[in-house]
């Protein structure tokens, strides 16, 4: 009796045929594919060739591989045959291709972003302090008149580069030379505060106006926007004097007509009041009455309570260290910006009502991430 062997590709080698050619997956490697097939943000094309692989690794019959993905014979044989010959996933993707010949070549492309980039003036635009698309593009054409671009080609190439030279984003720095040090003392005194000890951020809002409107604000309804005329009454003005605990987020303000040095001084005294034992660390920014002055105000002070007051001064031009001003934001937003005072009572109601229900139900520590620069702190200390 002859005994003939069961591999299949034995089995086609003795009648002659052409082997069959096999997909043998790692477990690792049909893992990956199978995320491939789950996932929504892919090409349909990816999926499915992925899909065609998987199959094969099954069953490396072509038809059956093509009627279960739903594709050609042809396409199967041709995506296996790829997989096969470059050994790798990225055979699974789409060759590049000629595609169009290129009508705008590298060294336009570089001139249209360096013009970009520059300042209108510096190409002969006076008149003009930002590039806008159209000015872009006709300063270009009048420049290089024998190139011919677009203005949809000007505003692919700066959109491929994120180039939107018609936007200005302001930001403020700081040319305080000590103001890592200065940020990271304020920075400890927020993540970790002295023990038997009160940090308050103290600062004044000013500018605060009660603004009536000359014509009613008319309120929401379907389809349409609350509405409010842009003619206003002025009213008068306030001052807000607020001193708020970055541990707790209680707040302590009074309204103020002025900002002046004595209306600190009692506010101050005030806040004395409401600590009488315990060492109090104010956390202010480098207004003229946050200093002693000839006066030595804030040394008499202290010296008034026991010297239990310690004053930390934020860097120049970063108020954003004081944590109060986060709390003035919320008020602006919340109270301030579309808010409707006929009177400069209504106004002092309406802000003190905020702080009063931030105090008994808002109440809360702001989540303070900024560490500051420790170590460089150390370093310019020991300098």
């Amino acid at each position: 009796m002859r005994i003939f062997s069961c591999d299949p590709l034995a089995m086609e080698k003795r009648q002659g045929r052409k082997p069959t050619r096999r997909i043998l997956l790692t477990a690792s490697e049909r893992k990956k594919l199978r995320r491939v097939c789950r996932r929504n943000s892919l090409a349909y094309r990816a999926v499915v060739r992925a899909k065609v692989i998987l199959q094969l690794n099954v069953d490396p019959c072509v038809a059956e591989a093509a009627r279960v993905v739903g594709v050609s014979e042809n396409s199967v044989r041709r995506w296996r045959d790829r997989f096969l010959d470059e050994g790798h996933f990225r055979a699974l993707e789409d060759r590049p291709r000629s595609g169009r010949p290129v009508e705008i070549d590298a060294v336009t492309r570089c001139e249209v972003i360096s013009m970009a980039c520059g300042e209108p003036r510096d190409f002969g635009v006076l008149y003009r302090d930002l590039w806008t698309i159209d000015s872009l593009h006709e300063r270009f054409v009048k420049l290089h008149p024998k190139t011919k671009i677009s203005r949809t080609s000007v505003l692919r190439i700066l959109h491929d580069k994120q180039l939107r030279p018609h936007r200005v984003k302001m930001w403020l720095h700081s040319p305080d030379p000590l103001f890592r040090v200065k940020a990271t003392e304020i920075c400890a005194l927020y993540l970790n505060p002295p023990d038997d000890a009160v940090v308050l951020c103290v600062d004044e809002k000013t500018g605060m106006q009660a603004l009536g409107r000359k014509h009613p604000v008319r309120g929401p309804a379907p389809g349409r926007d609350r509405r409010m005329d842009h003619e206003y009454i002025r009213n008068g003005t306030r001052k807000l004097i607020a001193a708020f605990n970055p541990h707790t987020g209680d707040v302590y303000a009074e309204m103020r007509e002025g900002r002046t040095a004595e209306d600190l001084m009692q506010f101050m005294e005030e806040v004395a009041v409401q600590h009488p034992t315990q060492q109090v660390h104010i956390v202010w920014d480098n207004l003229n009455i946050h200093y002693d002055g000839p006066s030595k105000r804030w040394t008499k002070f202290n010296a008034r309570h026991g010297g239990r007051f310690h004053f930390h001064y934020t860097p120049l031009h970063a108020s954003w260290v004081n944590q109060v001003e986060l709390l003035f934001g919320i008020l602006q937003r919340r109270v301030l910006r579309y808010g409707v005072f006929d009177s400069l009572e209504e106004l002092d109601d309406t802000v003190i009502g905020f702080l009063d229900h931030w105090n008994a139900y808002e109440a809360h520590p702001f989540n303070w991430t900024f560490k500051g620069y420790p170590s460089q702190a150390e370093q310019a200390k020991a300098a």
